[in-house]
């Protein structure tokens, strides 16, 4: 496994993370593993030298937080892994139970930490931004955060530049610890990003750390069409995809996808994931993995190194999109 660093800090992390949405409880989603069916996942990881694993407070409401938390201290040393997770989405449908406020962010970390049974979290992500909050609130609450030892870094996911632009010029201003990690909805089928985000987070020294790599399984290759939702449990049940897959061009990228890979010798989710690694400011595409060869297709991509002209076939059909995913 290769390593570098997590944007402009010293922070080593491996250019795959492992999502674990997937781990918690089948009564959240149907797709998702329960904890005795996730270990061989964590250990796999492990074993094949990954150590950046990103989870969320919302994933199963809080038991992939607990199941990640058991997983990494029977299988990995806590202090040479990275472990990820994020604040926003409500916990539930009472008062001060979601949101960027201060009193949710610290009470979110503290229950965070709690679930994983950790002291510290190594990298803290704001899950999206709050519109009903001040942003200065919300940056000087993860501040707090970083000076209380209880965060070590900072990072967001799935803003517009803009915002993500002003939040970094304010945690300068006020000398606030600053976002070390962009976590965006970026790959083969949607590079809106490129517009303005991904020159942003290169030229700022910012860490992107894209999820859905593969698109929902699209770039897997396994699908028959758009539309297939009998190949997984997944695709069957996710309605969320839909929204951010619709347009038919999106199917002529697939194919240019499955003729690298065919060409290559590869799978075409290891040419979709080393298609990412190709990029400058990208640091680690977050996988999901329910079946281990899933996995291993993940961890064979870091190896994978394409030419300008196998790019250049896989950017080809691309149309443009709405944005999508924010």
């Amino acid at each position: 496994m290769n390593y570098v660093n997590l944007g402009h800090t010293g922070l080593k992390v491996s250019r795959i993370c492992l999502g674990c949405m997937s781990y918690g409880s089948s009564k959240w989603r149907p797709w998702v593993l329960d904890e005795e069916a996730s270990q061989p996942f964590f250990r796999r990881a492990v074993e094949a030298g990954i150590n950046f694993f990103d989870t969320a407070d919302m994933y199963s409401l809080g038991v992939s937080e607990e199941v990640t938390g058991r997983a990494l201290r029977q299988y990995a040393r806590l202090e040479e892994v990275v472990i990820a997770t994020k604040v926003f989405n409500p916990m539930s449908d009472r008062p001060n139970m979601g949101g960027l406020s201060r009193k949710h962010v610290v009470q979110g970390c503290e229950a965070s930490l709690k679930r994983l049974g950790v002291e510290t979290i190594d990298l803290y992500q704001l899950h999206r931004m709050d519109p009903n909050t001040p942003i200065e609130e919300t940056l000087a609450a993860l501040d707090l955060l970083v000076r209380q030892g209880k965060v070590r870094y900072i990072g967001a996911s799935s803003s517009a530049a803009w915002k993500f632009a002003k939040a970094l010029s304010l945690s300068e201003r006020h000398g606030w610890a600053r976002f070390v990690s962009m976590q965006n909805h970026y790959n083969l089928l949607y590079r809106e990003e490129e517009r303005e985000m991904m020159p942003l987070c290169e030229e700022e020294g910012i860490g992107v750390i894209p999820w859905s790599p593969l698109a929902r399984g699209l770039l897997a290759g396994t699908r028959k069409s758009l539309d297939d939702k009998q190949t997984t449990t997944r695709a069957g049940s996710d309605a969320y995809a839909a929204t951010l897959y619709d347009n038919p061009h999106d199917w002529n990228v697939v194919e240019a996808v499955k003729q690298v890979a065919s060409a290559r010798g590869n799978t075409p989710a290891a040419v979709s994931l080393a298609w990412l690694l190709s990029k400058p400011a990208v640091v680690a595409p977050i996988i999901g993995a329910t079946k281990l060869e899933h996995l291993d297709a993940a961890i064979g991509a870091v190896e994978v190194k394409l030419t300008p002209d196998e790019i250049k076939a896989l950017e080809a059909p691309y149309q443009p999109h709405a944005v999508r995913g924010l």
